[in-house]
């Protein structure tokens, strides 16, 4: 897990540059929006692939113009718009699955196509299919609670109390989900013969 969390500090300092995005986004602007998308697209697309695979694109679709809605009133920094992102999100998977008439469940990640920037898009696709399947592994042999919990921590980077507002459950509720993923991850790990 030293990793992912190397990740979640990269996560920290990506947001500090995205602040001034925030305020230029809120007034109008076209290419700060851009920006955020650019910024929390891939995130968006990794959460989403997992809770609903098949809809996946749609769903971030939706969330994306629920913000644009939303977007010149909301107050706060760019993690309290990622938190608001990630809650929006959540919630087109909950409605989703209403409308299927259906409980969320965990399902295999289908191929990913991510579209972020780079120079070489060889490069780009087999990142991000590499980054899709370690989070397949990740989180595929979790109940649906841990992992969701573990995608909102480590993909999306929120903390305790933002991942608790977008699941809707107490931090000390997380903390118990995200202690037993990681104690499930630590015992699949032991038994495949690799130490942590």
């Amino acid at each position: 897990m030293g990793a992912a969390w190397r990740l979640c500090d990269a996560v920290a300092v990506e947001l500090d540059r995205l602040e001034g995005a925030l305020v230029a986004a809120r007034q109008g602007d076209e290419a700060a929006i851009g920006k955020l998308f650019a910024a929390f697209q891939p995130l968006l697309l990794r959460f989403l692939r997992r809770q609903a695979p098949r809809v996946a694109e749609d769903l971030a679709a939706e969330t994306w113009l629920a913000l644009a809605r939303q977007l010149p009133s909301v107050v706060g920094q760019v993690a309290d718009f990622r938190a608001l992102l990630f809650t929006v999100a959540r919630r087109r998977v909950v409605d989703h699955y209403r409308a299927e008439g259906r409980r969320p469940a965990s399902r295999p990640l289908e191929a990913s196509d991510d579209r972020s920037g780079g120079d070489d898009p060889s490069e780009t696709v087999v990142d991000q299919l590499s980054a899709q399947q370690a989070i397949d592994q990740l989180v595929g042999g979790l109940p649906p609670a841990q992992a969701e919990v573990v995608l909102l921590r480590v993909v999306a980077g929120l903390s305790v109390e933002e991942t608790a507002a977008v699941i809707e459950r107490s931090p000390g509720a997380v903390r118990v989900l995200q202690h037993r993923a990681l104690r499930r991850l630590a015992g699949q790990l032991a038994a495949d013969g690799v130490t942590p």
